[in-house]
C-alpha cells in the first residue's frame, strides 16, 4: 500500500498512470483552527478519490473515476497554491477500496491538515442504469440526473466548520452557473438517500464515509458532476469545466481564510 502526500504537480509518468484503465485507538480531535488564518500556513489536503486499484464508478465511455479524480484534483491543488495557500498538499493513495480509506484518513491525520477536500465524480445507483453501445462495447449510462453535490458527516469533530466550508464551496460552484444533483433526497436512491442541509447550494449528510468521519480536520467531500450522463461527463472531461470547479474551490477557500 502506498500513500503521497505530495507537495507539487505530477511528472507526466504520474499523469499516464492516472489515466491508466478506462482497531486501533481513535485520536483525539485536532483543536479549532486559529482565529486568524494565514493562506500560506493553512495546511490544505486535496484527497483524490480510489485508486488506480479500486477505481470507483465507470463513465458512460468506460472511463474510470479515479482519472477524472486525478485530474480535477492537481488542478486545484495547482490553484491554490498559485493563490497563496502554499502548504496544500495533494494526496493519492493506492490499493485496495477500504483499507485505502483508512490510509488517507492517517495521512492527512499525521500531516496535521487544517481542511480536507476529497475530489470525486458521481454516478447513480445500478437500477437507474440504461444500456447503449460505445466503441462496439455494451456500455451504461443515466442521463436522467446531473450537477454536482458536497457532502458533510456530524460524526466529524469539527462538523460546523465542514458545514461552512462545504456551503462556501457550494456557494462559488452556484454562482458559476452550475447546479447541484437533487436526487439524493429522493426515495428511489435507497441506500444512498441522504438529508438535504443546505437545498440553496446542495449539500448533503453522509455519516457513513471514512474519509469524513475519521479525519481529525475538517472535512469535505466533492462529487464535481455526473460522468454517468453522457452529456455531462464530457462537460467534466473539458478544460473549461475543470477550471471552473477549481476556481470555485479556490474562492471559496479565500472567503474560508477571511472569515476566520
Amino acid at each position: 500500500m502506498v500513500v503521497l502526500l505530495i507537495p507539487f504537480l505530477f511528472s507526466s509518468a504520474d499523469q499516464s498512470q492516472a489515466a491508466g484503465p478506462r482497531k486501533a485507538a481513535k485520536p483525539k480531535p485536532r483543536l479549532s483552527l486559529p482565529e486568524k488564518c494565514e493562506p500560506r500556513k493553512l495546511r490544505i489536503v486535496v484527497d483524490v478519490g480510489h485508486t488506480p486499484d479500486s477505481y470507483g464508478a465507470l463513465s458512460a465511455r468506460n472511463d474510470p473515476e479515479f482519472g477524472f479524480n486525478f485530474r480535477l484534483a492537481r488542478l486545484i491543488t495547482a490553484r491554490l497554491k498559485s493563490d497563496g495557500f502554499a502548504a496544500t498538499r495533494l494526496l493519492v493513495t493506492d490499493g485496495k477500496a477500504r483499507p485505502s480509506l483508512f490510509k488517507r484518513v492517517g495521512a492527512a491525520n499525521e500531516s496535521r491538515a487544517d481542511l480536507f477536500l476529497s475530489v470525486h465524480h458521481d454516478s447513480v445507483p445500478d437500477k437507474l442504469l440504461e444500456t447503449w453501445e460505445f466503441d462496439g462495447a455494451k456500455s451504461y449510462f443515466s442521463d436522467r440526473f446531473s450537477g454536482h453535490s458536497l457532502f458533510v458527516s456530524r460524526q466529524n469533530p469539527h462538523f460546523a466548520t465542514s458545514l461552512m466550508l462545504a456551503r462556501m464551496i457550494g456557494k462559488q460552484l452556484k454562482e458559476q452557473g452550475l447546479h447541484y444533483a437533487s436526487q439524493y433526497t429522493l426515495p428511489l436512491m435507497g441506500r444512498y438517500q441522504r438529508q438535504l442541509l443546505d437545498k440553496d447550494v446542495g449539500v448533503y449528510r453522509y455519516d457513513g464515509l471514512v474519509v469524513l468521519s475519521r479525519t481529525r480536520s475538517a472535512a469535505v467531500l466533492l462529487e464535481a458532476g455526473s460522468i454517468i450522463n453522457r452529456d455531462e461527463e464530457m462537460e467534466m472531461n473539458s478544460p473549461e469545466r475543470q477550471e471552473t470547479v477549481a476556481q470555485a474551490v479556490a474562492a471559496a477557500m479565500r472567503e474560508f481564510c477571511e472569515r476566520r
